[in-house]
């Protein structure tokens, strides 16, 4: 069955049973991407996870999914989008199976790469099925409300994961997936059509995705593993890519190895614009990145996902470390920020919401930026927590905001063979934003400790240079676990206090950094032009469907001018 007769054929009331099942496939993927973050403490007192694993138990999800996104996509359309999806979902229990087996971190983080590798199967092929049945200006709101949806999923992840730690045992947060992934099957399966793409091939781009693969994977190796390794003088010897590097080395290969990995992105963002210019199939779309409203949104969308995945990687470690809460308790605190981003989006989704698109991205952002910078100026290991709830629903205010008008923000003015492509950047970006966010505000975390928890010891009077040495990697290393150890077994409290102390420390820095980041994404938000403006239309006959369905270029037209009303 073609694009165009499935479109026709779920016209009607049909296509929200299969806006429902689809919605509830991104609900898992989504739920996935965070469900670990409160959890993260509990596994790593349970699993002896070092702040480098853990990083990876939260960032590998994220890497291997931005990695196979765009390729799971180009299987789907020739393969088959309805298979795509329910392979991706079966891939997903059975990463979460491995994950809840796990007794070492090998294993666990192993899980969470079958999860990614599902998860990059689901999301292309659910937006590229709602493309088909869905059109004009309802295309645009699919998208928009399934942004929303995603958010909330994303956010509303730690407090399932602190619940089900705390009620019950840190492997029921992979554990839940088995039933919703069941009844996701059964929708997917009943409600929702096979679809693929009649485009010509055009070969695969093999090599396109070989080098993006192998330079964003060095990229995140180089990000979570500077610290272990060094970032300069070698702590420890290296193997790898046939290379067996010395801890007696000169210099650490970390930054070999970043560097190595920026130009293999460099060589697969040449390659992708030679693809495209010898018509051949490309991962990249580059005529796309010429739209300021593509370019500049996702700039601003990659700071808003950095930042709020970092947040929700290290804000679990200061919470339940430093502030003695258990995983169920943090998880309600950081409920604050859902409570804020589904306020935001519901209100700014309404028909009589004032501000356009630019104007709700520009003022979220502007929210983001302030109450991250407020809090990293008062954080202490003392804060009263009521504060910190507020600021954290200030936070999610900005980022409702921003994350729900984002997409249109992107697609503003984009005609209907260009905006189903363009669809699908804000979620390249997002997870891309999730890797990095770990990997970059982690690491910054990581380097700071070392530095604050030595500070605030060598005010501990009588306290020996190597009992403070041991005290500072212990902390260190088990990314804040000894704090409670150390507790536990009647350590002094004055040694206590003071890695409390340093690693609040280390935390404010870390907000430092997610303000500076949000303040860059602020800067991309004001590029973003006020008023949409067509680009040119492709040939017709490079989307049939569009072509032939009637109702497209009033949708669309609709849309423009809703868009262009800023």
């Amino acid at each position: 069955m073609t694009d165009i007769e499935i479109e026709q054929r779920h016209r009607g009331d049909n296509r929200w049973r299969v806006l429902g099942a689809l919605g509830l496939a991104l609900f898992l993927v989504a739920l996935d991407s965070t469900v670990v973050s409160m959890s993260l403490p509990v596994i790593i007192a349970d699993v002896g996870l070092s702040l480098t694993q853990a990083q990876w138990v939260s960032a590998v999800y994220a890497v291997v999914f931005a990695a196979l996104l765009i390729t799971a996509g180009w299987f789907g359309d020739r393969l088959g989008r309805r298979a795509l999806i329910m392979t991706g979902v079966v891939l997903i229990m059975a990463g979460s199976l491995i994950a809840a087996a796990a007794n070492e971190p090998s294993v666990l983080i192993w899980g969470r790469i079958v999860q990614g590798i599902g998860g990059a199967g689901v999301l292309p092929g659910a937006l590229a099925t709602a493309g088909v049945v869905f059109s004009g200006r309802e295309r645009r709101l699919v998208y928009t409300a399934w942004a929303a949806v995603i958010c909330a999923a994303a956010v509303l992840g730690p407090l399932l994961g602190g619940w089900l730690s705390t009620s019950f045992t840190w492997p029921w947060i992979f554990l839940v997936n088995l039933p919703i992934g069941v009844v996701v099957l059964i929708g997917i399966a009943v409600f929702v059509p096979e679809t693929r793409s009649g485009q010509p091939a055009h070969g695969s781009d093999v090599d396109g995705f070989l080098l993006g693969t192998a330079g964003f994977a060095l990229v995140m190796f180089a990000l979570i593993e500077g610290q272990a390794y060094g970032w300069w003088r070698p702590l420890r010897a290296w193997r790898g890519l046939g290379i067996h590097w010395s801890s007696r080395a000169g210099a650490s290969p970390i930054p070999l190895l970043l560097v190595l990995g920026i130009i293999l992105l460099a060589l697969f963002l040449l390659w992708e614009q030679h693809r495209r210019q010898v018509d051949r199939a490309a991962l990249l779309d580059f005529s796309l990145l010429g739209r300021p409203s593509v370019r500049w949104g996702s700039a601003a969308a990659l700071a808003v996902a950095v930042v709020v995945f970092g947040l929700l990687f290290t804000l679990p470690l200061y919470l339940v470390y430093v502030r003695g809460l258990t995983a169920l308790r943090g998880g309600l605190v950081l409920m604050a920020i859902s409570l804020g981003a589904g306020a935001a989006t519901i209100v700014t989704l309404r028909a009589g919401w004032p501000a356009g698109p630019v104007w709700s991205v520009r003022l979220g952002l502007a929210i983001q930026t302030l109450s991250i910078a407020v809090t990293a100026i008062f954080l202490t290991d003392r804060t009263p927590m009521a504060w910190l709830v507020v600021l954290l629903v200030c936070y999610g205010i900005g980022l409702g905001l921003a994350s729900a008008q984002l997409p249109r923000a992107i697609l503003a003015g984009m005609p209907a063979d260009t905006s189903e492509r363009v669809s699908m950047t804000p979620s390249t970006v997002h997870k891309i934003g999730a890797a990095l966010g770990v990997a970059i505000l982690g690491g910054v975390l990581s380097i700071s400790l070392g530095q604050a928890l030595s500070d605030r010891l060598t005010q501990v009077h009588g306290l020996s240079p190597v009992a403070a040495h041991e005290a500072v990697a212990a902390t260190r290393d088990s990314a804040g676990a000894a704090i409670p150890v150390l507790r536990a077994h009647h350590a002094s409290h004055l040694v206590t206090d003071a890695l409390a102390r340093g690693f609040a420390d280390a935390f404010r820095a870390t907000l430092i950094a997610a303000v500076v980041l949000l303040l860059l994404g602020f800067c991309a938000a004001t590029r973003i032009p006020l008023r949409a403006t067509r680009i040119p239309q492709e040939p017709a006959s490079a989307d049939p469907a569009a072509e032939s369905a009637p109702d497209k270029p009033e949708g669309d037209a609709a849309v423009n001018s809703l868009d262009d009303s800023e």
